[in-house]
């Protein structure tokens, strides 16, 4: 399940619209269905043959939650679909957001306050939660509702054509689809945007953030195609952030996995886009410093979306207000804090820090590391909590009786996540070094450092034989010299090594025959019949490699529409451009789109 691209401003959306009309046959007008967007949980559902057999929420966009037996006690979805002309399809996943309406959200939270319980912040969170029960009968309470916005699969073939005719199936299914228009000009979008907002945003039961603009034609869409993260064909146009104004009456600290700690200003609770604002980021001391922001300020804050509220500047300064300065110690470990060189964040310099622990195990077990399914926020609080868990290497040690002590678990809840745990030491190197944490090293630099060296080959490599790697630069090589030079790291290894996991190179087919052995490509841009992640797969597939910047090394760089400034950088260097039709040539054929 693809997010959308969000455009905030009308000359957003004639951007939009321009890339469209580059892509589309000359002279083809696309029309446009506009729809609310409504501020709920994504979800999909199964239908075989008519019949609901599955529920589940976004997720990731590949893997989600199973919520089967709580989506059959809401009552807009329907178990068995009615059927569209002659029969139901033998297969159809809907798709569409789990709402709750604002009288329902403020009746909830009424009754969780009357019992002394901590009431939701906001309809969304509160429909997320409701649809996450263990018990489906709590759902079953909360009068949740579905609102189709369309379909993933449909098999056999769809019967219709576009976007309006399948609102049309649907309702004739007996889903429930919201009011749409259609328009045939992108004039008329931006005008609906203004009245939308003057005539009908407060009035709607629900909570909406924007509108969602889609060409309808269904032939148009696959033409069209999509990036890697965002469908070409839809775009969310969104109303600006709200702001308001409140005081900043305490400033706390949080630890991230990395050592970094983030000031976070406790503000009188103000309701703002929709969501009670107690806690708002300053994100580090030099931006603390350009705000000139102090303990005891009036300031203006801002939030968009699901974006964390911010401080946008400080609208009064109060008589006795105090400074904001770094902390000392680690409000977590009481550990030593200093600023590192070339960084604007401050660092717990303990890396046994039970903060750094909690958050490194859950980007260990993230599925682009090590893919530890089960190892959520909770059972890492609980697992570093009781002691069982002081460094990453200790999760393989963990046995089902280690598990049982702990409430959250059940045997075969236990039994999952030790088989998850056992899996994981069958993963590549470049997962487990993007597992690590190093700071500098994302996915791309990972996989390119686990293809030139093996775990203790990369521990003991100098700064100069790192950066013969491409992409990673000097301040890249120093962190990760920096990090393999601790003696908490190099036991961690050996208890990994110790523990089973894949601390070899990765070594990749060559193809010394191909035009494209040897080569390094850089891809910017939206290219039209390919994502820049297949058009990289297949340079590697044929012996080449892809870096995310534009060297003297780059043989090439492919530019799809809307370029950056790699583009220039690549005209800068004198490096050969190719468009994506001359990309595609130098694929042989069974590789091309």
């Amino acid at each position: 399940m693809l997010s959308l691209d969000n455009a905030y401003a009308e000359e957003e959306l004639l951007a939009w619209h321009e890339r469209l009309e580059r892509l589309l046959a000359s002279g083809e007008r696309p029309r446009f269905v506009v729809e609310a967007k409504i501020d709920g949980l994504s979800c999909s559902l199964a239908y075989e043959r008519g019949i609901l057999t599955r529920g589940a929420t976004r997720g990731d966009g590949e893997t989600g939650e199973d919520v089967t037996a709580n989506v059959r006690t809401i009552r807009s979805i329907p178990l068995e679909l009615g059927a569209f002309g002659q029969a139901v399809p033998e297969f159809l996943e809907i798709r569409g957001e789990i709402v709750l309406y604002k009288e329902d959200f403020k009746a909830i939270n009424a009754a969780l306050l009357a019992e002394g319980r901590e009431p939701f912040v906001n309809p969304r969170n509160c429909a997320a939660g409701s649809l996450r029960q263990k018990d489906p009968r709590v759902t079953a309470s909360r009068r949740l509702r579905f609102i189709v916005h369309s379909f993933g699969a449909w098999r056999p073939d769809c019967p219709v054509n576009g976007h309006c005719e399948f609102l049309a199936a649907a309702k004739a299914m007996g889903l429930r689809v919201e009011p749409h228009r259609v328009f045939d000009s992108i004039a008329e979008v931006a005008a609906e945007y203004r009245r939308f907002k003057e005539a009908e945003l407060e009035r709607l039961p629900y909570a909406v953030d924007g509108l969602v603009v889609k060409v309808d034609s269904f032939a148009q869409q696959r033409r069209l195609g999509a990036t890697a993260k965002s469908p070409r064909w839809a775009i969310a146009f969104k109303y600006p952030a709200q702001q308001a104004s409140t005081v900043v009456e305490d400033v706390v600290f949080s630890v991230g996995r990395t050592g970094a700690i983030t000031p976070v200003a406790k503000v009188k609770p103000v309701f703002c886009a929709g969501v009670t604002i107690s806690s708002v980021t300053l994100h580090n001391f030099d931006e603390i410093e350009r705000l000139g922001v102090r303990v005891g300020d009036t300031v203006l804050i801002e939030r968009a979306g699901e974006v964390i509220p911010k401080v946008v500047k400080v609208s009064r300064r109060a008589a006795a207000s105090r400074a904001i300065r770094p902390p000392a110690d680690c409000p977590v470990c009481s550990g030593r804090v200093a600023r590192e060189a070339d960084s604007v964040a401050y660092y717990c310099q303990n890396p046994s820090c039970p903060a750094q622990i909690k958050r490194s195990l859950l980007h260990f077990a993230s599925r682009a590391a090590m893919d530890m399914q089960g190892l959520g926020e909770q059972v890492v609080e609980a697992l570093v909590d009781s002691g069982r868990v002081r460094v990453l290497s200790d999760v393989y040690a963990l046995r089902l009786e280690d598990l049982r002590a702990l409430p959250l678990f059940a045997e075969k809840r236990a039994g999952n996540l030790l088989g998850q745990i056992a899996a994981s030491r069958k993963r590549p190197l470049d997962k487990l070094l993007y597992g690590l944490g190093i700071r500098h090293v994302g996915e791309r630099a990972a996989e390119l450092l686990a293809q030139r060296f093996s775990l203790e080959e990369l521990a003991a490599a100098g700064e100069e034989d790192l950066q013969k790697v491409a992409d990673i630069g000097p301040v890249a090589a120093r962190s990760i010299r920096e990090f393999f030079r601790s003696g908490e790291v190099r036991d961690l290894v050996e208890q990994l090594r110790k523990a089973g996991l894949s601390l070899r190179k990765i070594e990749r087919p060559q193809n010394a025959d191909s035009p494209l052995a040897g080569k390094v490509f850089v891809f910017t841009g939206e290219l039209a019949r390919l994502s820049r992640e297949e058009a990289s797969e297949r340079v590697k597939a044929l012996g080449g490699k892809t870096s995310g910047s534009v060297s003297s090394k780059t043989s090439f760089v492919v530019a799809g529409d809307s370029p950056g400034s790699k583009l220039k950088k690549a005209r800068e260097l004198g490096v050969a451009v190719l468009d994506e039709a001359a990309f595609l040539a130098l694929l042989p054929k069974g590789l091309e789109p």
